[in-house]
C-alpha cells in the first residue's frame, strides 16, 4: 500500500468510526489527499464534496456495467476494483477514479468495474467536476494523462505488438 492509500484509507476509516455524519468538510480534507485535486481550495473541494454521492460494495458486485450511462467522476476512497473492456482489465486502486471519459464525452461507459475487495467510492457530479477542471486546468491534465495511460494498457492487451 503506497502513502497516499494508507493516508486515504486512514482518513475515511476515522470518518466511518464518528458517530455523526461526515460533514462536506470533513470529505473535502480526504479529497485533498488526493493528486487530482492538489491546489484546489478546502473551500472548493467542500462544494464538490456537498453533491457527492457515497457508495460501498462487497467483493464480486459491479460498481459500474459497460453500456450503462453515468455522468460522475467516481473516487475509489478504499479497496480495490477492476475495469473490464473486452479481454483487457486494469486495476485500480485507493486514490484512483474512473469514469473520466464517460463524463467527458457524455457516452454510455465502455467498461465495467468491478469490486475485487470491499470498496468505497464518492461519485462526483459530472458538472461540479468540469467546471472545477475549468478553473484548474492541472485536473484537466491530469484526467487526460491517466487516460491516455489506460488507453496505452488496452493497447497493449489488446495487441502485445503495439507494446
Amino acid at each position: 500500500m503506497n502513502d497516499l492509500a494508507f493516508l486515504a484509507l486512514l482518513h475515511t476509516h476515522e470518518l466511518s468510526r464518528r458517530w455523526d455524519r461526515p460533514t462536506p468538510d470533513d470529505w473535502a480534507k480526504t479529497l485533498a489527499t488526493f493528486p487530482l485535486f492538489s491546489g484546489v481550495t478546502k473551500r472548493r473541494l467542500r462544494g464538490l464534496a456537498r453533491n457527492a454521492t457515497l457508495a460501498e460494495f462487497a467483493p464480486g458486485e459491479t460498481i459500474v456495467f459497460a453500456g450503462d450511462r453515468h455522468d460522475g467522476l467516481y473516487i475509489i476512497l478504499s479497496g480495490h476494483a477492476k475495469t473490464t473492456s473486452g479481454r483487457a482489465s486494469q486495476l485500480l486502486r485507493t486514490g484512483e477514479y474512473f469514469g473520466e471519459a464517460e463524463m467527458i464525452g457524455g457516452r454510455p461507459s465502455s467498461s465495467s468495474v468491478v469490486a475485487m475487495s470491499y470498496v468505497q467510492v464518492m461519485k462526483l457530479p459530472a458538472r461540479p467536476v468540469l467546471n472545477l477542471a475549468r478553473r484548474h486546468p492541472a485536473i484537466t491534465f491530469a484526467m487526460l494523462k491517466n487516460l491516455s495511460t489506460r488507453f496505452r494498457h488496452l493497447e497493449a492487451e489488446a495487441c502485445p505488438c503495439a507494446a
